[in-house]
């Protein structure tokens, strides 16, 4: 659903959202948050774009280009205002930091798994918990049955196709590989680089969590195309960033169960999983393993060279800042609406039946 700002009819008088967003917590004493955020940049320079603050920043960017309204870790006025939805969009430490008496929006920072917190719908008042895609909502379901998949937007507008005559470079090559790494460099990463020189092509090459945003951003403005090599997303943001360039993906899709050490086997066992959870094909191409890889690369290639590909339409069609900005919102009128419900047993109302909880 492709929403212009332009066209969406709010009323500034309706909703205002009580946003929250902290990104460390205090450690040793009170405040020390930000003398260590301080002496990390002065250690180690401006520190990289974390997932959790893009997010944040592209909800604020989405709902100030619709025109609705938000107040930013305002304790004072949600403590004043209990029958207010509280939208805690930082990591879990949020909920332990203020004696919340208001219905929460969670997410969708704040858990790995339901298993981190059991009671988390028993112990505070959260009425909606968020994950950033599909497979994780199901995944959640079980545990926790008011979990909804909402991804952020794409600033659309910063990550926009360069000059035909800028592409310099074949390829890029993300690497995103996690868990299992040394195994799956010499199974994976390493024939696609052999098959890239082997065929003569340029390419670049970008590890997750070693480069600054703008790198990412000028290496995809020289690349014809992008390998993405990563187990599973729960969104994706980086692989959606170069489709919003233009850049066609292919995409390493192994799918299988949700492989983090730290759940699996012995704690989890979900399956299947996606590295690329929002996608069509007008993407580009996935595979599932290394022979995948050299038998569907030609056709990649060829694809990207015939224009075969429109990945900027794909993301315009659905993950516009506008767009996901304007579904937080309406789940947050949602929880606002179930909140206000009459408590009478089994009454309906907008849809939601209360009183049952």
């Amino acid at each position: 659903m492709q929403v212009p700002a332009k066209t969406f009819d709010y009323d500034p008088d309706d909703m205002v959202l009580n946003l929250f967003y902290e990104d460390k917590d205090d450690r040793w004493f009170p405040g020390d948050r930000h003398l260590r955020r301080m002496a990390r940049r002065m250690l180690f320079g401006e520190p990289r774009m974390s997932g959790q603050l893009r997010v944040f920043l592209n909800l604020c960017a989405g709902l100030d280009r619709l025109g609705i309204r938000y107040r930013v870790n305002d304790y004072r006025y949600i403590a004043q205002h209990p029958e207010e939805v509280a939208c805690i969009i930082g990591r879990a430490f949020l909920l332990n930091k203020f004696a919340w008496k208001n219905p929460i929006l969670l997410g969708v920072a704040a858990y790995n798994h339901p298993f981190d917190d059991p009671d988390l719908f028993k112990r505070l008042p959260v009425k909606k918990f968020l994950v950033p895609g599909p497979w994780y909502a199901e995944m959640y379901r079980p545990h926790w049955p008011d979990t909804e998949a909402w991804p952020v937007g794409i600033d659309t507008d910063l990550w926009a196709p360069s000059r035909p005559r800028d592409k310099t470079v074949d390829v890029l090559l993300y690497d995103k590989v996690s868990w299992d790494r040394d195994r799956h460099v010499s199974e994976l990463v390493e024939p696609v680089r052999a098959r890239l020189i082997k065929e003569g092509r340029s390419f670049t090459e970008l590890r997750y969590g070693s480069y600054k945003e703008e790198d990412y951003l000028a290496a995809l403005a020289r690349s014809r195309a992008m390998i993405f090599l990563c187990q599973n997303e729960s969104q994706g943001i980086a692989y959606q960033q170069a489709l919003s360039c233009g850049v066609p993906v292919f995409a390493w899709n192994p799918g299988g169960p949700w492989p983090d050490p730290d759940y699996y086997p012995h704690r989890v066992r979900f399956e299947p999983v996606s590295s690329v959870p929002y996608w069509d094909d007008r993407c580009g191409l996935t595979f599932t393993d290394r022979n995948g890889f050299e038998d569907s690369w030609s056709d990649f290639w060829a694809g990207c060279s015939a224009g075969k590909f429109d990945p900027r339409s794909y993301i315009l069609d659905n993950l516009t800042l506008e767009q996901r900005a304007l579904q937080y919102y309406e789940i947050a009128r949602s929880v606002a609406r179930q909140s206000q419900a009459p408590a009478a047993s089994g009454m309906l109302v907008d849809g939601w039946l209360t009183g049952m909880g």
